[in-house]
């Protein structure tokens, strides 16, 4: 049984190396035990197969050293926030027990992500609940911290991870998804992410984000939750050069 810190759980298989793929990285790089749970298959998707997007989910999950990934398996295009599917990603935080978990933004606008933004702060606190699926017999875990990527509203961050040194192995786990992005000779429909311009784009995003916090690429994140800062002297002058 593998257990990690921090999981990133997203929709699509590859929605996770689009958002948080350099915090993965960098967390990795500290030590940490890093995992994603993509929940569905991405079988609605415009291009591509179910089977080919496992492989390039698995050649991804390699770039970016993680300790694990799984897949829930949910139906795409028709997750919601029932016990159809909280159950299962209760069943599957309480066998990971991860600290953190990074997860899409409340209110994107893909329906998957919103509900599954939803599902993850509800099954998050269910997990902790002992009652809770008892039957299954598992035991209860911490409720995990919630960390949501700032993607398509705009949002002020509550903080931004410095991803600077992982920018191009981020990049190459994109590019892992072959079938997701641009290639001229692909005879499958056009979308929005098979402009040859959609990971420039991101690369840009990235970039910005770092130069909030005066860097060269940054990845946006909110919590709803007060942080309990052991330190803020030190957290809050690692950004004064800054304003000096």
């Amino acid at each position: 049984m593998m257990n990690v810190d921090v999981l990133a759980v997203f929709a699509h298989p590859d929605d996770m190396e689009l958002t948080v793929g350099g915090t993965l990285l960098k967390m990795k790089s500290l030590g940490y035990k890093t995992g994603a749970l993509d929940i569905t298959q991405g079988e609605m998707g415009t291009r591509g197969t179910a089977a080919g997007r496992a492989t390039e989910a698995a050649e991804a999950a390699r770039i970016l050293k993680l300790n694990v990934r799984e897949n829930l398996g949910l139906p795409d295009g028709h997750v919601f926030v029932t016990d159809d599917e909280r159950t299962p990603l209760v069943r599957a935080l309480r066998r990971l027990k991860p600290k953190v978990i990074l997860t899409h933004q409340i209110d994107d606008p893909h329906p998957d992500h919103h509900h599954i933004a939803l599902l993850v702060r509800e099954a998050a606190r269910l997990a902790s609940m002992q009652k809770y699926d008892g039957d299954f017999g598992q035991a209860r875990i911490n409720v995990p911290m919630v960390a949501h990527n700032i993607f398509s509203r705009r949002v002020v961050p509550s903080f931004i991870v410095d991803v600077s040194e992982f920018l191009e192995q981020k990049i190459a786990a994109i590019r892992a998804h072959a079938s997701q992005f641009y290639n001229p000779d692909s005879n499958e429909p056009e979308t929005r992410l098979t402009d040859k311009n959609f990971i420039v784009e991101l690369e840009n995003r990235s970039r910005y984000f770092g130069s909030l916090i005066g860097v060269e690429a940054g990845e946006p994140y909110f919590v709803r939750e007060a942080l309990n800062i052991e330190d803020p002297v030190q957290l809050l002058t690692r950004s004064m050069n800054l304003y000096s």
